[in-house]
C-alpha cells in the first residue's frame, strides 16, 4: 500500500483578507483587524501583508501597533462573515473528498488518497486547483502543503506564503524539512523549543538525529510524539467533515507578543475572549455550567481557576464578569500576563438545563447570582447576534469600562 495523500489548506491573513474583499482599498494600506479599534488597549487580531512589514504582531495591543506604524488602518472584526467564508472554503474542499477536517476557522486538512484518481490530477495539480478556485470564487488566497502525513502537510503550507503550493514527499524531507528550526513543527511551542535548544537541538535535522529515549526523558510524552513526527511516522487520520463531535467545552485563548499589565488591559482581552465564547455557545445551541480562566505569566507558569455556576448561561456579560472575578481573586494585577484563556465547560443543550431550586437570602440582590438569567440581557445578546449576522460583527461591539463596575 502506498503513502497517503494529505493536504493542509491554510488561508493567508484570513481575517484581513476577508475585510479586503469587503473593502478593496484596504489592500493598498497597512491594515489590521482589531478587537476594539476605539480603545487603545484593544488587541490586534489579524494584519495584512503591508502591516507585516512594520512588524505588527497578532495579539499585541493597539497602542503598541500604532507606535510601530502610526498610519495603521484599524477595522473591527466581522466574525459571522469569517464563519461564512469558512463554510464556503470547506464546501469547495468537500467536492474532492469527504475527509475534510477543519483545524481552525482558516485551516483544514484533506485526505484525498482514495479520491484523487477521480479527478485525473497529480496531488500538486489538485492543490493548485484548490488555490485557484478559492482565489476566483471566494476572493481570498490559501497556501497548500501536500505530504504523506498531517505534520509535514501543515509544515508545507507554512513553508511558502502567500498563495503557494509546497509538496513534501519522503524524498523531500532532508532537503525541505531538516534545515528548518524545530519550531516549524506542529505543536512545538516556545517552551518546548527552549528545552530543545538547551540541548543544542535547534533544527529538524538535529531532532532527527536524536535518540528516542532521550527525547522522552527531556520532554515526556511530547518527546515520543516529536520522534514519531520527525521520522515520518505520523499516522493520525483525517476525520470526515460529517463526523460530528459533541463539544464538551468551548474556549478561546490568546497569546500576547507583549505582556499585558493592569486590570484595564486584562479586561480588554477577557472581553474579546468572552464575546467569542458566548457567540460560539449560542451558535451551537449550548449553555455552560462552568467557567474557567487561564493566565500564563512571562515564565510560562499557567494558573487556571474555575467556578461552577448556579444557573447555566450563554451570555457574554455573565462569562466576562465571572472570568474577571476569577482573575481579581487569584491574580496580582501588577504582574505581567503573556496568555489569557476563557473556557465554558459542562455544556448542556439550550432548553434542557437542569432545574435549579435555590433559596435566595434576604441579602442577595438581583444580578449577584453567577448567571444573571435576565430576559432583557438574553434579548440584547440575541439581538446583537442577529445584527452581526445581517451587517457583520463590526456593526456592534461592547464597550470596555475604564474601571471595574462596583
Amino acid at each position: 500500500m502506498g503513502d497517503r495523500i494529505i493536504l493542509h489548506c491554510d488561508c493567508n491573513s484570513f481575517f484581513a483578507s476577508v475585510e479586503t474583499v469587503l473593502r478593496p482599498e484596504l489592500a493598498k494600506v497597512p491594515m489590521a483587524v482589531a478587537g476594539d479599534p476605539e480603545n487603545r488597549h484593544g488587541i490586534i487580531l489579524a494584519k495584512n501583508e503591508l502591516a507585516k512589514k512594520y512588524d505588527i504582531k497578532t495579539a499585541e495591543t493597539i497602542w503598541q501597533a500604532k507606535r510601530k506604524c502610526p498610519d495603521l488602518v484599524l477595522v473591527p472584526p466581522h466574525h459571522e462573515l469569517y464563519r461564512e467564508y469558512y463554510e464556503k472554503n470547506n464546501a469547495i474542499y468537500l467536492e474532492y473528498t469527504d475527509l475534510v477536517e477543519p483545524f481552525s476557522i482558516d485551516e483544514s486538512f484533506l485526505d484525498v488518497t482514495h479520491s484523487l484518481h477521480l479527478f485525473h490530477m497529480t496531488p500538486k495539480e489538485l492543490a493548485d486547483t484548490l488555490r485557484r478556485r478559492i482565489r476566483e470564487e471566494n476572493g481570498i488566497t490559501i497556501s497548500v502543503g501536500v505530504s504523506f502525513c498531517k505534520v509535514f502537510a501543515k509544515l508545507g503550507s507554512d513553508y511558502k506564503k502567500p498563495d503557494a503550493t509546497t509538496v513534501i514527499g519522503r524524498e523531500d524531507v532532508s532537503k525541505i524539512v531538516y534545515p528548518l528550526p524545530v519550531s516549524a513543527l506542529l505543536f512545538v511551542g516556545k517552551r518546548s523549543q527552549e528545552t530543545l535548544n538547551r540541548y543544542s537541538i535547534r533544527t529538524c535535522q538535529d531532532l532527527a538525529n536524536c535518540d528516542r529515549e532521550f527525547l522522552v526523558k527531556i520532554l515526556g510524552k511530547q518527546g515520543e510524539t516529536l520522534w514519531q513526527d520527525i521520522n515520518g511516522l505520523d499516522e493520525e487520520s483525517v476525520r470526515s467533515f460529517y463526523d460530528r463531535r459533541e463539544a464538551k467545552s468551548i474556549g478561546n485563548s490568546m497569546t500576547f507578543p507583549s505582556d499585558l499589565r493592569g486590570e484595564e488591559e486584562l479586561a480588554a482581552g477577557i472581553k474579546i475572549l468572552a464575546d467569542s465564547v458566548a457567540t460560539r455557545l449560542r451558535n451551537h445551541g449550548k449553555k455552560c455550567c462552568g467557567i474557567q480562566v487561564g493566565i500564563k505569566d512571562t515564565k510560562f507558569h499557567l494558573k487556571q481557576r474555575q467556578r461552577q455556576l448556579k444557573t447555566p448561561t450563554h451570555l457574554q456579560r455573565d462569562i466576562e464578569r465571572i472570568a474577571m472575578e476569577l482573575i481579581r481573586e487569584n491574580w496580582d494585577m501588577g504582574k505581567p500576563v503573556r496568555l489569557l484563556s476563557v473556557t465554558a465547560y459542562d455544556l448542556v443543550d439550550e432548553g434542557e438545563e437542569p432545574e435549579v431550586v435555590e433559596q435566595l437570602s434576604l441579602f442577595d440582590m438581583p444580578g449577584q447570582q453567577d448567571s444573571a438569567e435576565n430576559p432583557n440581557q438574553e434579548a440584547i445578546e440575541n439581538t446583537v447576534d442577529e445584527i452581526r449576522k445581517k451587517f457583520g460583527k463590526g456593526s456592534i461591539s461592547f464597550g470596555v469600562p475604564k474601571k471595574p463596575i462596583s
